[in-house]
């Protein structure tokens, strides 16, 4: 990038002041293990190991920012509208004591301080289950259109069981977009696989066979499925395991090989479950057709109407690159409202199956409530359209989906007492902690910030700046494109010599923490 004073490109951030400056080893070392390292690790879902000081270090400013931004990590539901089970979340001191230690030059200290980095025995978060079935290998042939293929994983169960708990595993997470899981015990799937040359058979849609039931779906950041105490889904006798799998268009030649994981129920009674999209795209929407018009933000309403006592123990929010925002909420006959889930910024990359930390109870005629908006125009870089086109309701990337799938079970008011998850952070790594604790100043938090032109050009103008701080300007990947002392609420970015494509403007304090961060398009 040109334009840039060297000085500034190198000059580091402020550092903490009359505090202590934390190390790896007393201090970062266990918020790492604890939350980042399950992710990071050789054969994890993250795209570098951090399971050592050497590994975390060339890595310190992506940490630090990503951390701050509260992009990592993921958890894309807003806790403050509700609170679900298992939720990846860091706390305030967690993030200023990562900040911290960058700021400060992000020393090792005393490696003897540090914990032993967590040991995992398997890959697989059901480590010992009681079905494990993988598909034959599959090669995605060449192709300009996406590749929906289904495979029959045939499993001996010769009686009726119950599933309460089931794990996508992804052969090839680079081009495996979706997996639907269902049941199928007429045969139908089987017929259709065997008159078929290749592995698996097409499909659009579903498998293809009438009366299948779904299991689960693994999409970007879903997590394995875990049923509530005494709950399951059905598993019938001599039933085969389907899945669809979807290829995006351009995973020509790529080779995958899903495996399914699923948990039992050991005996006594199950109550059985069901996972289905209850708010959904069609008959439930209020407001619809899903068409999107090009350089348009619109949003979309769904309701239903629960006919008999429902117990729900899980919701999973599904659209695809233009939504920006999911929610959903439940009216209940007393005209009081229960937040269910609200998904602020919709990242497509992180998806999920978020179960409630109690089953909620819906008494009859209690109203449910979808609320989606997408954004068509060139101001969302997750737009795969440049110029926008017209986007309708379909299964590809490219087009748009609006569902909201629901674990539920017919139920009473006392499934509510049920604990499915009653931490209220995330337990640490050998029970560690760190061991410094900061003395921070008082923040004074700046306004949203704006910026100016929507694509830009050559320059670029952001709004909303307060204080004293650094503005920072990096790329998708987190690389560092451009560093500038703030000098009052606007100021003009030099975009010569920048790529086109999508970047991110961070505003940081005197302390290093991030206040606010908008996105910038550069055309």
């Amino acid at each position: 990038m040109r334009h840039l004073s060297p000085f500034l490109m190198a000059a580091p951030l402020v550092a903490w002041a009359q505090t202590p400056t934390p190390t790896w080893s007393a201090d970062i070392a266990c918020i790492v293990y604890s939350h980042c390292t399950p992710c990071h690790r050789e054969g994890g879902a993250g795209h570098f190991p951090l399971t050592a000081y050497t590994e975390a270090f060339p890595y310190r400013n992506d940490i630090r920012d990503a951390t701050q931004l509260r992009l990592m990590p993921p958890w894309p539901p807003d806790e403050g509208y509700r609170s679900l089970a298992h939720e990846r979340l860091l706390t305030q001191a967690e993030v200023d004591l990562i900040a911290a230690w960058v700021n400060g030059g992000a020393p090792e200290g005393d490696p003897g301080l540090a914990p032993p980095p967590p040991v995992f025995a398997s890959d697989w978060a059901i480590a010992q289950p009681d079905i494990t079935v993988r598909m034959e290998d599959y090669v995605v042939p060449p192709s300009t259109n996406d590749d929906y293929r289904c495979f029959v994983l045939p499993i001996n169960n010769p009686t009726d069981r119950s599933i309460t708990g089931f794990e996508v595993v992804p052969g090839n997470t680079a081009v495996v977009h979706h997996v639907l899981v269902f049941t199928d015990v007429t045969g139908q799937a089987a017929q259709l696989d065997a008159g078929d040359p290749a592995p698996g058979y097409s499909s659009f849609g579903g498998i293809g066979v009438a009366g299948a039931k779904l299991v689960g779906e693994w999409v970007p950041g879903a997590e394995p499925y875990f049923a509530p105490s005494g709950m399951g889904l059905p598993l019938p006798a001599n039933a085969d395991l389907v899945i669809q799998v979807h290829y995006p268009a351009g995973s020509t030649a790529e080779l995958d090989s899903t495996r399914i994981n699923l948990q039992l129920a050991s005996g006594g009674f199950v109550r059985e479950m069901a996972l289905d999209p209850v708010l959904e795209h069609s008959i439930t929407m209020t407001d619809g057709p899903l068409v999107l018009p090009p350089n348009t933000v619109k949003t979309f309403h769904n309701q239903y109407t629960v006919p008999l006592p429902v117990t729900i123990t899980a919701i999973g929010p599904h659209a695809h690159l233009l939504c920006t925002r999911m929610k959903a909420f439940a009216v209940l006959p007393g005209n009081d409202t229960l937040p269910l889930i609200d998904i602020p910024a919709w990242d497509f990359r992180w998806q999920g199956l978020y179960a409630f930390r109690h089953p909620l109870h819906l008494p009859v005629g209690t109203v449910l409530h979808g609320e989606a908006t997408y954004d068509n125009t060139t101001a969302n870089p997750d737009n795969p359209n440049d110029p926008p086109q017209w986007v309708g309701l379909g299964e590809a990337t490219t087009d748009e989906m609006m569902l909201f799938y629901f674990g539920w079970t017919l139920g009473s008011a006392t499934d509510t007492l049920i604990v499915v998850d009653s931490t209220a952070h995330t337990p640490h790594h050998l029970d560690c902690a760190p061991a410094t604790a900061l003395a921070l100043p008082d923040m004074t938090w700046a306004e949203a910030l704006a910026v100016r032109p929507v694509p830009a050009d050559e320059e670029a103008q952001i709004t909303g700046l307060a204080g004293a701080g650094t503005l920072e300007l990096r790329d998708g990947a987190g690389r560092l494109c451009g560093r500038w002392p703030v000098r009052g609420t606007t100021q003009a970015i030099d975009l010569h010599g920048l790529n086109s494509g999508a970047y991110v403007a961070l505003l940081h304090d005197e302390h290093g923490r991030v206040l606010q961060h908008a996105r910038l398009l550069k055309r």
